[in-house]
């Protein structure tokens, strides 16, 4: 889509975006490339990041770009991504949390092992890498804004209980570290997107993405490109004053859909209740 920003927006920034070799990831990459930004993705699959390179290079001609695969689960990995980056492209001003993973799962059958996986991507992951590149780079520079990208978590996340705690619990430290940082003029957000139209969608129940599409008011799913949009104006200057927030870009689903069947039966009492019924 075409963006609404000026050009030459980014000119002498750095950004990082996690999780960039697809969907909002790519997206975001691209629109902060083409907006003047110098910038570096990373994730697990080498392949997909080489086809994303090209991609990049092919839309926005003369960007400068890195990419490197890096799991956001391994410190170690983390670490020397954040390196390269200061070697290649110079220190990072801006920094979008997009990589992470779950599965739709009931928390009854969810098994200790898959817990902990989304736990360990989506929320650990994500704070290592914003530790590692606020330390390394914006501290040091008293400059930087950090864009997380969550999940609609307004009401709960039934059927994907492990990536619901673990986006709530970045949700929190968007919070918290905007009034720790704040000292160090850098600006954390959060972006909670709703039913988007991706490959991550594509690898969903078509039914599932369908009953979504029908509980979301604009009925329709959204577009890479519109969070990328969101992304954007707050890694700009233009959201200079705001910081700790969370916005949703959902289509208003967090105001009226569900996405959860609960049966008509009504569940049996507490035994307390029913000893006083039977007096």
């Amino acid at each position: 889509m075409a963006s609404i920003f000026r050009k030459g927006l980014f000119d002498g920034h750095v950004a990082i975006v996690t999780g960039g070799g697809s969907g909002i990831g790519l997206a975001t990459a691209r629109s902060l490339g083409e907006l003047g930004a110098k910038v570096a993705i990373c994730g697990r699959n080498a392949d997909k990041l080489a086809a994303a390179e090209a991609a990049l290079r092919d839309r926005a001609p003369g960007i400068e770009l890195f990419s490197a695969p890096c799991d956001i689960r391994e410190h170690e990995q983390i670490g020397a991504f954040v390196d390269a980056v200061g070697e290649k492209l110079g220190r990072a001003t801006i920094l979008v949390n997009n990589a992470g993973g779950q599965f739709p799962t009931t928390a009854e059958t969810l098994s200790p092992r898959g817990w902990e996986a989304v736990v360990r991507n989506n929320l650990n992951g994500t704070f290592f890498m914003t530790q590692a590149v606020a330390t390394k780079h914006m501290i040091p520079s008293r400059r930087g804004r950090v864009v997380n990208v969550i999940a609609n978590i307004a009401r709960g996340f039934p059927g994907m209980v492990h990536t619901g705690a673990a986006r709530a619990g970045v949700e929190n430290m968007t919070r918290t570290l905007a009034v720790e940082w704040a000292q160090h003029n850098i600006q954390l957000n959060a972006v909670a997107p709703g039913i988007i139209r991706t490959t991550g969608t594509d690898q969903y129940p078509p039914e599932l993405v369908e009953a979504s599409r029908k509980k979301t008011p604009m009925k329709r799913l959204g577009t890479a490109g519109e969070v990328a949009e969101l992304i954007v104006y707050l890694a700009s200057d233009a959201a200079f004053f705001v910081t700790g927030e969370c916005w949703y870009i959902d289509g208003g689903a967090q105001l009226w859909g569900d996405n959860w069947v609960i049966p008509d039966d009504e569940p049996p009492p507490p035994p307390a209740i029913v000893a006083e019924l039977g007096k």
